[in-house]
């Protein structure tokens, strides 16, 4: 549904030329959320402005359901954007006008009835819960009913695109997970492709399929999101999955630790198998669990734990030994005194 290829953006500053983005390929299949993360100056919000040529790029490809927008003249540029709704961190809601004149500003422009106008505003807003809103302003809302407002009015051509330039940022986290449950409404509801642009790999890990992170322009790693969680390969990719799921341990308990200290991590079917418990009665040593948390990404469970082995070495060499044929990903944090 969009591909780009070899996307470049270069800015002319004072003396120097800065890159914005680097070269970037990717591919966001018709029907998938797919997670652009990165931190501040990444390049990723450029490269979401890419996309519907907000942002020009200097050089490469981007193709839009198979249109090259590149290519298109302003006026045939302004009809493809129709396909491609957006939304705002900032909302960008119109403060003298009703949630109705909102919504319904991008039905005139494409020069609807007033009538059907009315129509498709009251089902839009019915969509993302705010029917009672209708003849509300913007100044009476909360920062999640403004952002609801922004996504109907976004929807209102009926995009087969929908981009989300760090939607959630500016919001509690109750009501980023509202918010991001819509997202997810939407997008089995109504099949559209949504591109999502975030600093919060939470948010990646609560409604993408797949993701990519940037860094200095560029992206460094990319896949399914449940793969890029269990078997993240660069650092800044474990730096943000660290965000997510916490497991470092006090140095005051690390210290007083005497046993051998083991990370295991059970993915799909594992999380959900009694490995622990048969290894402890399989062999003559003492485990005790001190982290762990299941998390579910895309309804897979991929669970995470620390524990503290005790008893023979030759008995917790055999134990550890059990747990990597079983496991696979077991890693020795620090060994027994």
């Amino acid at each position: 549904m969009i591909e780009l290829q070899e996307i470049e953006k270069i800015y002319q500053a004072k003396r120097e030329k800065v890159i914005g983005v680097d070269r970037v390929s990717l591919h966001v299949n018709k029907g998938e959320i797919y997670g652009i993360v990165g931190y501040s100056g990444a390049g990723k919000s450029t490269l979401l402005r890419c996309m519907n040529i907000l942002e020009r790029p200097t050089s490469g490809t981007v193709l839009v359901d198979g249109v090259n927008l590149l290519t298109l003249s302003p006026k045939a540029l302004r009809t493809a954007r129709q396909s491609i709704g957006m939304i705002f961190q900032g909302f960008y809601l119109v403060a003298s006008k009703t949630v109705f004149e909102n919504v319904a500003f991008a039905l005139k422009a494409a020069g609807l009835s007033k009538d059907a106008r009315k129509d498709r505003v009251v089902e839009l807003l019915d969509l993302v819960g705010l029917s009672d809103k209708i003849d509300h302003y913007p100044a009476q809302l909360s920062g999640g009913q403004k952002q609801r407002v922004s996504i109907a009015r976004a929807l209102a051509n009926n995009p087969k695109v929908l981009l989300c330039d760090e939607a959630t940022s500016a919001l509690d986290p109750s009501t980023t997970k509202s918010i991001l449950a819509l997202l997810k409404k939407i997008n089995i509801e109504l099949g559209i492709t949504i591109a999502v642009i975030t600093h919060e790999m939470e948010v990646v890990k609560e409604i993408c399929h797949r993701c990519a992170v940037m860094q200095d322009g560029r992206i460094v790693e990319e896949g399914a999101v449940y793969d890029i969680f269990s078997n993240p390969k660069e650092e800044l990719t474990k730096n943000f999955i660290q965000t997510v799921l916490q497991f470092s341990l006090p140095e005051k308990l690390l210290a007083s630790c005497k046993g051998t200290l083991v990370k295991l991590q059970f993915r799909g079917k594992l999380a959900e198998e009694a490995i622990v418990s048969d290894m402890l009665q399989r062999f003559h040593v003492k485990g005790n669990i001190l982290h762990g948390k299941v998390e579910y990404i895309q309804d897979a469970p991929l669970g995470i734990f620390i524990m503290e082995i005790n008893g023979d070495q030759n008995e917790v060499e055999r134990a550890i030994t059990y747990l990597e044929e079983r496991v696979k990903q077991v890693e020795v944090i620090q060994f027994g005194s």
